[in-house]
């Protein structure tokens, strides 16, 4: 092929901000502290600025369209007119407080107005949440936002070459569910939503566009032919009847494989592959894909933040270009959005060494090494010094001595069988737990975190700066943990938490804590809406060169005297998928040696005497690969790091764990083989789904589902939780069943906190009562 014809591109870009512009706004707005108008004027000045950086670094094109309030998917489904009718009284008010009232839930006595939000998952496996669109039976769609051709003409009009982005219908309508009562599925309405896209295609085509990147990544499951091609046959027949405009389809997170053939046959001017994730599609590709459609390449990858090696992909990326005929064109992108990607390395700089610093790569250096690589096909004279640098930063990485350590290695190697077992049967266990704890019928507790309010998180920003020394940091910390647990224990909980007031983040704390990880200065990647987490990132082989929790806890038992107080640890699992892990070497052999660091200090909370310890998995099933050829290997693996993490207490100690926003119907035998004695598992959002799993797989252990979506400010009654509280008893043993919420309470202030939990105890209580 021409290189001249070579396109560098990315399919989306942070949307936070440098310095999480997004956030503030967002909340400033939720808190009243500005205006509708102001929010949409410092949003559009942040998309200007990302634009502005893409073009700097020489982009040929800019994606419009992949900016946010809260949810890209929220923003489809709104766009299309998907507003389940509890909400549609506040959208003919205020399309915007509809919006959010979707997104978080909205509860204002004075005007009436009580409901909850829709229910979030996580976005493929990522740590991303998104919003799941409602589709009723007589569902109507109508073009209901003009965001996306607004955005685009805003691009166009500050002289950006941009490209609209859209989600796709029919991955709109696959992550969609139906409606409470419905009897269709969503991608039964397909027909009636083509309509509607084809309006904002035609819109798109009016204001100039040329190229329309649509989105659909769920190319990238298991699909059943039969039902998914007659489908993206009909979106994409119809969309080609749009004139003017040329369509890149887009796929990500892993390989196309068996869905390439007809995906490639499909009437769109251009296929994205992932040869990151999809690596294994490359030669059925350039078989398969006709010599006139574009094949963009994602060669950098949106998920990791390891600084490309460009050599490597270099030579992917000319075996593509010598495949292709002269008139072929081949774009050279990102394997997904950058959306996944902290904003940018400078701000780090002074802060992490410098041969750290060398080994990463945030969104803003992606956009240089895609740059880059298009340039080198060109003329790798031009970029030669580039390409020089970057491979010895990436020899370095593989060189470092600061990579490897033996004892580590080693001690994994050498374990058996009986590190992955408990003492007994969970049967025995329980009753030897029962006498141990004395824990009444539907014992309560809460997940782990309370309010990090003003006052914490300004005590430690104090510290960090030096205003506030360690031990009047430590005393600030243990006034709040006293005032928690006091609280919690006149409010009628069973077992209580210490509130976690030290934590800063249930990941970033324990990799503080240990050998192996490196911290960012402003490494903020956005989790769900206005929520950023900062991920650590684990360079090299883990280990536990100390206790972690164990002074912690121990103080906070002895401010209980009388109720058990949990001790609070965050999984393997979790740990590795919500870091920045190396790619050196199998993601199996990293968690193993995390489980062996959590597995010691599971043993001296014991030895300190908490008597119940929870390892929080909430990251299971996010990690479940999107093919189900992988999945009997990670359950494997991920059921094993637990077990070894757990089970080297004795039969008194009691094990929790915690799982949230995720279908656990694919993982329940997973979850029931962790061998755990208590798991809490997210409910109130998903319309009590977890009942079908309980119903299908069945479990004899204990089990605390959430009460009450802690996600949204709003306050669950009584008569609610009471309600999905009996529900559940239809499912599970009394004797087995737990009242807890959803999650942690961290992001929730005191007074609803203290409310919701009151209401809670009364559920359990008066369930008691009845019982009795």
């Amino acid at each position: 092929m021409s290189t001249s014809s070579l396109k560098s591109t990315i399919l989306g870009f942070p949307r936070m901000g440098s310095d999480r512009q997004l956030k503030k706004l967002v909340e400033g707005y939720w808190a009243g502290k500005i205006t509708e108008t102001e929010l949409a004027d410092g949003s559009k000045k942040l998309r200007a600025e990302h634009w502005e950086l893409q073009r700097s670094y020489g982009l040929t094109e800019v994606p419009a369209g992949d900016f946010s309030y809260y949810d890209h998917v929220l923003d489809t489904a709104y766009a299309v007119g998907v507003v389940p009718e509890r909400y549609q009284a506040l959208d003919k008010e205020n399309g915007l407080q509809a919006y959010f009232a979707m997104a978080r839930g909205l509860q204002n006595k004075s005007i009436g107005v009580d409901v909850p939000s829709l229910e979030m998952k996580k976005w493929f496996d990522t740590n991303y949440h998104f919003m799941v669109p409602e589709i009723a039976d007589d569902q109507q769609f109508s073009l209901h936002s003009s965001k996306i051709v607004d955005e685009y003409k805003e691009a166009k009009a500050l002289g950006y070459n941009a490209r609209p982005v859209i989600l796709g219908p029919v991955t709109l309508l696959a992550l969609s569910k139906s409606a409470k009562d419905s009897i269709s599925k969503p991608l039964d309405h397909l027909s009636k939503l083509i309509p509607v896209y084809v309006q904002i295609l035609n819109q798109l085509a009016d204001a100039g566009a040329e190229w329309v990147q649509v989105d659909e990544p769920v190319l990238a499951l298991d699909l059943d032919a039969a039902v998914y091609q007659p489908a993206f046959e009909q979106v994409y027949g119809e969309f080609a009847k749009v004139a003017g405009l040329k369509y890149l389809l887009t796929s990500y997170f892993d390989r196309l494989g068996d869905n390439l053939s007809w995906a490639a046959a499909l009437p769109v001017n251009g296929i994205h592959l992932d040869l990151v994730r999809g690596s294994s599609d490359i030669d059925a590709a350039l078989d398969t894909i006709p010599e006139d459609k574009v094949i963009s390449v994602g060669l950098v990858n949106g998920r990791n933040i390891w600084k490309a090696n460009l050599g490597k992909q270099l030579a992917v990326l000319n075996k593509v270009v010598s495949a292709r005929s002269t008139a072929a064109p081949v774009w050279v992108s990102s394997s997904c959005s950058l959306l996944h990607s902290p904003h940018s390395l400078k701000p780090e700089t002074g802060h992490l060494d410098q041969e750290t610093l060398g080994w990463l790569s945030f969104a803003e250096e992606k956009i240089e090494e895609v740059v880059v690589l298009a340039a080198a096909a060109v003329d790798r004279s031009r970029v030669e010094e580039q390409l020089q640098s970057n491979a010895a930063k990436v020899l370095s990485r593989q060189q470092s001595e600061r990579i490897t350590r033996p004892a580590v290695q080693q001690r994994l190697a050498a374990l058996d069988k009986t590190f992955y077992s408990r003492q007994a049967s969970f049967t025995e266990r329980q009753q030897v737990q029962r006498a141990s704890l004395k824990l009444p019928l539907f014992p309560t507790t809460t997940i782990g975190s309370f309010p990090q309010t003003a006052e914490v998180r300004k005590a430690r920003a104090q510290f960090r700066k030096g205003a506030l020394s360690a031990s009047e940091y430590q005393e600030f910390l243990d006034a709040e943990t006293r005032k928690c647990i006091e609280w919690q224990d006149e409010a009628g909980l069973d077992v209580l938490v210490h509130g976690e007031f030290e934590r800063t983040d249930m990941v970033e704390f324990f990799g503080e804590h240990l050998e192996g990880f490196v911290f960012t200065k402003k490494g903020w990647v956005q989790s769900y809406g206005s929520r950023c987490v900062k991920p650590p990132v684990i360079f090299g082989d883990v280990s536990r060169p100390k206790a972690m929790t164990v002074d912690v806890a121990r103080f906070a038992q002895a401010c209980s005297p009388n109720k058990p107080v949990k001790g609070m640890l965050t999984g393997p699992v979790t740990i590795l998928q919500w870091s920045f892990v190396r790619d050196d070497q199998p993601r199996s052999q990293t968690a193993g040696q995390i489980a062996l660091a959590i597995r010691d200090e599971v043993v001296d909370l014991e030895a300190a005497g908490i008597k119940v310890i929870q390892v929080d998995e909430p990251a299971i099933r996010e990690g479940l690969p999107l093919r189900k050829t992988d999945y009997e290997a990670y359950l494997k693996w991920s059921v094993d790091v637990f077990r070894l993490a757990t089970t080297g207490v004795k039969n008194e100690t009691q094990i929790h764990s915690h799982f949230c926003y995720s279908d656990f119907n694919e993982i329940f035998t997973a979850i029931k083989g962790l061998d755990a004695d208590v798991i809490t598992i997210e409910n109130s959002k998903s319309d009590l789904k977890l009942l079908g799993a309980l119903e299908a797989h069945g479990y004899a252990a204990e089990i605390g589902p959430g009460l009450y979506d802690i996600h949204s400010p709003r306050v669950p009654s009584v008569e609610e939780m009471a309600a999905r509280f009996a529900a559940l008893q239809k499912y599970v043993p009394a004797e087995n069943l737990w009242a807890n919420p959803d999650c942690g309470l961290k992001t929730r202030g005191w007074a609803e906190v203290k409310e919701a939990l009151v209401n809670l105890v009364a559920v359990a209580r008066d369930a008691r009562t009845q019982h009795a």
